[in-house]
């Protein structure tokens, strides 16, 4: 994990970071002898984290897992550990009680009623101020506080009030409720103010993220600008932003990838295999004993295909790690699944073959690495999850880029791992019928669709989602205190009304509050509506007003890559002052850009002056030959270019000839030896090879971490679409087959989009001009 090392350790800088969640890393136990040991804690907070505090020495502070357990400060391999006592009485009243009682069902949509008893609400306010007490004192000046999940919601407000000086995180593991769900609770005003404390609060998916900005909304009288809340201290009527916003959490996929590569892990999973009989395949369920997960959902569905007898030669594994032993719900939900797996494994066993292999026990990285190998298929069943990283721990285990995951929609993976089967769990039959399609599915479809979810996986790794988390927090830590006129304006005129899709609008909610954020657009069809004469193209006014705005809100970079040549591009009045300026696809770029470059050794970049007095030639030879035979084409624009020349054919009054001229270009392109570029109704032949991912890759090279935002219309631009990342967004304008993740219907739509991300950054509103 050297790199989530690297990235992170440089985000925080100098400053230390604390990490708090309401267990540690580690339990506790001590021996008949009295000797003390540790061992690595269960669940997907300390799956996710703990490798993060490893490499980067932080300081853990949590509960020790044990009733009366209090020790000084101490450190296992690279963490320190600081612990908070709880007693018999914080544990069954605080954790029991109101945080797995109460908060765990209503946050998970009231799949089991949730009780609201108010010495549970008592117990949970004593125990967080035990934690932001311990927090207060161990911290070090200006420290980073990250805290964790839905124990610890009161901590954050209760940790301001000691700590002036600390910049507060919050992450919240579980769903966030709706609005109306969240309104059952009590003490639902308390949790929003203790919440509120952070200067950042994380969730794990877009829908959590809106559900939090609405519940502030109706409890509160504190207004949103995007992602952002403003928050007035009660005591000088200053204001702070704080930012609450979804940061998928992830794997450590090279561990996990590496690890299931391994000659010992790959033998083992064999020997799975073999001792189940070897097979035709194996389905895999790997949850906490929860009733959240779904177990019984899948336990009906593969009953069901066996009576069916659907499934062929398949046996179900069932790992169901223990949990909250306990509590009584999780005693009930234990004695049913078990009585249910006797059940199908009496009727519908032999000697010899047993279809359900059921394993109420926790077990090592290696044995579970082992068993991602072995199954043929995963099946999530979830009936609601925060994000579900076994998903992602089985995918970057397939390292031959088979096997077929069955993943619940309720689940925070499934906004990210598209390629699976999304099933809806409550609905059995659809749930039998993606069993049945995945133990009969083709190889070449499965290494179609894993390979897929391997890239999306893999650039998004739990060094991509701490780096995005911390670089958020660092961001949000530089802000201090501010005056609603110096950043959120109300009085400025309302935009007008434009239709823009809810998963654009949630992307540029998180990228309006990125330390640093490049915008690369193109011109004709973009921010510029189509017209037969390109010389008559002109910026839309609104989007040009947005973009100023834009390019004036610090850590903004606005880049123009156009198919035109620079002078053509100047020639229709865009203001482009402190923009990167890039015509004829990456192949020319403005002097302060071109020096930037050779400083940055991107020589693949060109200039007009970089070409040999032989190249120019060519150029002059190109155009002559093509003036001669297209020039007298009625119609037909010629766009010289440095390298070369572009025919358009909008003007020409017959489509079919249009059609025949452009054919006609590309063939004596090609004979020529040239390069050959198609856009909308318009050939360029160019001398050398440049495009617009090109000059945008170099781009992200002087500013490596800003997040992209890639807005274009044509063929040529899916080039740049090719190069975006993970946390990139790439827009298409208009219709066409595109590899971009989103789409508008119009310049006027680009307008509109530019308006929207202007006004979460800055808090102006760009009207329609």
């Amino acid at each position: 994990m050297s790199n989530v090392k690297k990235q992170t350790k440089s985000l925080v800088g100098n400053r230390n970071l604390v990490v708090v969640s309401n267990r540690l890393p580690v339990d506790h136990f001590v021996n008949d002898s009295g000797q003390e040991s540790w061992v690595k804690a269960p669940g997907g907070l300390v799956t996710a984290v703990e490798p993060i505090v490893q490499e980067m020495g932080c300081l853990w502070i949590g509960w020790a897992g044990g009733p009366d357990i209090s020790l000084e400060t101490f450190q296992i391999d690279n963490m320190q550990l600081a612990t908070v006592s709880l007693s018999s009485e914080d544990i069954a009243e605080y954790y029991e009680g109101f945080s797995n009682g109460t908060i765990w069902p209503l946050y998970h949509d009231v799949i089991t009623p949730p009780r609201f008893h108010r010495e549970w609400w008592d117990a949970y306010k004593r125990v967080n101020q035990k934690f932001a007490d311990r927090i207060a004192a161990e911290a070090k000046p200006n420290s980073i506080v990250w805290i964790h999940d839905y124990q610890l919601q009161l901590v954050p407000a209760m940790l301001r009030e000691q700590r002036q000086d600390l910049t507060i995180a919050f992450f919240m593991h579980i769903p966030f409720p709706a609005r109306a769900i969240f309104a059952q609770l009590p003490w639902r005003r308390q949790i929003v103010e203790g919440l509120l404390g952070a200067d950042v609060i994380g969730f794990q998916r877009v829908q959590d993220a809106n559900s939090f900005r609405a519940v502030v909304e109706r409890y509160t009288a504190y207004p949103s600008y995007g992602n952002i809340v403003m928050v007035t201290d009660a005591g000088d009527g200053s204001q702070r932003q704080v930012l609450a916003q979804e940061f998928p959490i992830s794997i450590d996929f090279n561990f996990f990838s590496e690890l299931a590569s391994r000659e010992d892990i790959r033998k083992r999973a064999s020997e799975i295999r073999a001792d189940l009989g070897n097979p035709e395949k194996i389905i895999l369920g790997v949850d906490r004993l929860d009733y959240t997960k779904g177990i019984h959902h899948r336990l009906k569905a593969y009953e069901e295909l066996l009576a069916d007898a659907e499934t062929g030669s398949t046996v179900l594994v069932q790992v169901a790690s223990p949990s909250r032993e306990r509590v009584e719900a999780y005693k009930v939900l234990r004695n049913e699944i078990e009585v249910t797996v006797g059940r199908i494994n009496g009727q519908y066993g032999s000697i010899g073959r047993t279809p359900v292999v059921y394993l109420h026990q926790g077990f090592s990285r290696e044995e579970m690495a082992a068993l991602y190998v072995a199954a043929d298929v995963l099946l999530v069943t979830a009936l609601r999850d925060g994000m579900n990283l076994v998903a992602k721990e089985y995918i970057a285990s397939r390292g031959d880029s088979t096997g077929v995951l069955i993943l619940s929609e309720f689940t925070g993976s499934a906004d990210e791992l598209r390629q699976a089967l999304l099933v809806n769990p409550h609905d059995i039959e659809g749930l039998k019928a993606a069993i049945v399609r995945a133990v009969h599915m083709p190889n070449s479809e499965q290494q179609r669709r894993m390979t897929a979810l391997r890239k999306v996986v893999s650039e998004n790794d739990v060094s991509n989602w701490a780096s995005n988390f911390l670089r958020a927090v660092t961001t949000a830590s530089k802000w201090g205190e501010i005056s609603e006129t110096e950043n959120f304006s109300k009085d400025l005129a309302f935009a007008a009304p434009a239709f823009i899709p809810k998963s654009i609008e949630a992307k540029l909610r998180r990228m309006a509050t990125a330390d640093s954020l490049t915008l690369a657009l193109d011109f004709d069809g973009t921010l510029a509506p189509l017209v037969k004469h390109p010389s008559q193209a002109r910026i839309l006014p609104r989007a040009q007003h947005a973009l100023e705005i834009l390019q004036r809100s610090p850590g903004v970079q606005i880049a123009l890559l156009t198919g035109r040549s620079l002078a053509s591009i100047m020639e229709t009045g865009v203001q482009t002052d402190g923009w990167i300026v890039s015509g004829s696809h990456g192949a020319e770029l403005d002097e302060v850009t071109a020096k930037q470059f050779l400083e940055a050794n991107l020589s693949a970049m060109l200039t007009p002056e970089s070409l040999s007095e032989e190249e120019v030639e060519r150029v002059e030879k190109l155009v002559n030959r093509v003036s001669r035979v297209f020039g007298s084409e009625k119609g037909v624009y010629l766009e010289p270019k440095p390298f070369g020349v572009a025919i358009h054919t909008r003007q020409v009054p017959d489509p079919e000839n249009a059609e025949d001229i452009l054919e006609a270009a590309a063939e004596m392109g090609k004979a020529a030896g040239l390069e050959v570029r198609v856009g909308k109704m318009v050939r360029e032949l160019s001398i050398r090879r440049n495009d617009k991912g090109q000059v945008l890759s170099g781009i992200r090279t002087l500013n490596p971490h800003a997040p992209v935002l890639f807005i274009g219309d044509d063929v040529t631009d899916e080039d740049a679409f090719a190069v975006l990342k993970h946390s990139d967004l790439g827009i298409k304008v208009g219709a066409g087959e595109s590899i971009a993740s989103e789409r508008v219907d119009s310049p006027e739509d680009v307008a509109a989009v530019l308006a929207m991300l202007a006004e979460y950054r800055t808090g102006i509103t760009v009207g329609s001009m």
